[in-house]
């Protein structure tokens, strides 16, 4: 399903870094979409980003009040709405530990309310956003997305006769995004000092760019039921350290609850239903409607090899420190400088 002029897409969640950059994505190659929704429920940020990409210039966009918590106005945002982005989640590790039942009612029942809320309605196609920390999990926010997840996929078997389908992407850690290590550590600079958690501790990077490309990919190649999981570089937290503040103390403050030391994104339990896309991986549904064969014939893909595993402390692509600057500057601040 590729994106035209005479789409209807509603994203939720919209006025995060990622909504925020795949609207403009959309709206750089079609500004005069049918019909481009930005639901969440934060009305300063709304009109923040109505100042952005205002009405007047973009006629199909519109700004929807509402929380994914609540089903009935979920329906109602998704009436004549072909694509959902479902985008909204509460993501930081310790926010979801402090306020577990809160974390729940959006990143668990929210995914279930989105998805009666497209069965419910015409929409064709859901694609949900996951994240590393699904796999695996060992804190509250990734066991929320493992669930989401599970739920997306598994939405594929109840769909009946529709013309709908459901996958997930689940991808790293978003260079620069709200919240992440690299805006964080920018700022803590000032101040000469930049905490390390654990000298050994690696991360995925992925940019805000190839996080929308990616999601654009699934929509139009995505038959419903896949995880689809990018090959992503990823870097360790002392490389990042010394790209961003070479002059400052790096003091080793010790993990937070709920980190892992290496982020996964495919476990040795996944590999047995993963096949290699090329530019991305796929972990398949355990039943559905269509096999693994049929899938790597259609898609031109080939299965990993039994116990895989995809992790950013094993991966074979590691940014250097130049790099990482390079990057820093390319994709977050234009005006840094060590």
């Amino acid at each position: 399903m590729n994106i035209t002029e005479d789409s209807s897409i509603l994203v939720t969640g919209g006025t995060g870094s990622f909504g925020k950059k795949f609207v403009a994505t959309v709206l750089k190659e079609f500004p005069n979409i049918k019909r481009l929704v930005i639901y969440s429920r934060d009305e300063l940020k709304q009109f923040e980003m109505a100042q952005l990409f205002p009405k007047e210039k973009y006629p199909g966009i519109r700004y929807f009040i509402g929380d994914v918590r609540d089903q009935q106005r979920l329906i109602r945002a998704f009436e004549r709405i072909d694509i959902v982005v479902h985008a909204a989640a509460l993501k930081q590790v310790p926010t979801a530990e402090y306020n577990p039942m809160e974390c729940i009612r959006t990143n668990v029942l929210g995914a279930e309310n989105v998805i009666e809320a497209a069965l419910s309605t015409d929409v064709k196609k859901v694609v949900a956003l996951s994240t590393d920390k699904a796999a695996a999990p060992i804190n509250l926010y990734g066991a929320t997305k493992l669930c989401s997840d599970k739920l997306f996929i598994a939405a594929n078997n109840i769909k009946g006769i529709r013309e709908l389908s459901f996958c997930v992407v689940r991808y790293g850690n978003v260079m620069g995004s709200r919240g992440s290590v690299i805006p964080f550590f920018l700022d803590k600079r000032k101040e000469g000092i930049l905490p390390i958690t654990d000298p050994q501790m690696t991360r995925f990077n992925i940019s805000l760019e190839e996080g929308v490309d990616m999601v654009l990919w699934a929509i139009a190649q995505g038959w419903g039921g896949e995880i689809f999981v990018p090959k992503i570089p990823s870097y360790l937290i002392t490389d990042l350290a010394q790209a961003i503040g070479p002059d400052c103390e790096h003091p080793v403050v010790g993990i937070r609850p709920g980190e892992k030391i290496h982020e996964e994104m495919i476990t040795t339990s996944d590999s047995y239903t993963t096949v290699d896309l090329g530019r991305y991986y796929a972990i398949l549904p355990i039943s559905g409607q269509y096999s693994i064969e049929q899938y790597c014939k259609a898609m031109a893909a080939h299965p990993v090899e039994p116990g895989f595993c995809y992790n950013s402390g094993t991966n074979d692509q590691f940014l250097n420190v130049d790099e990482l600057r390079g990057l820093i500057q390319a994709k977050v601040d234009p005006q840094f400088v060590v």
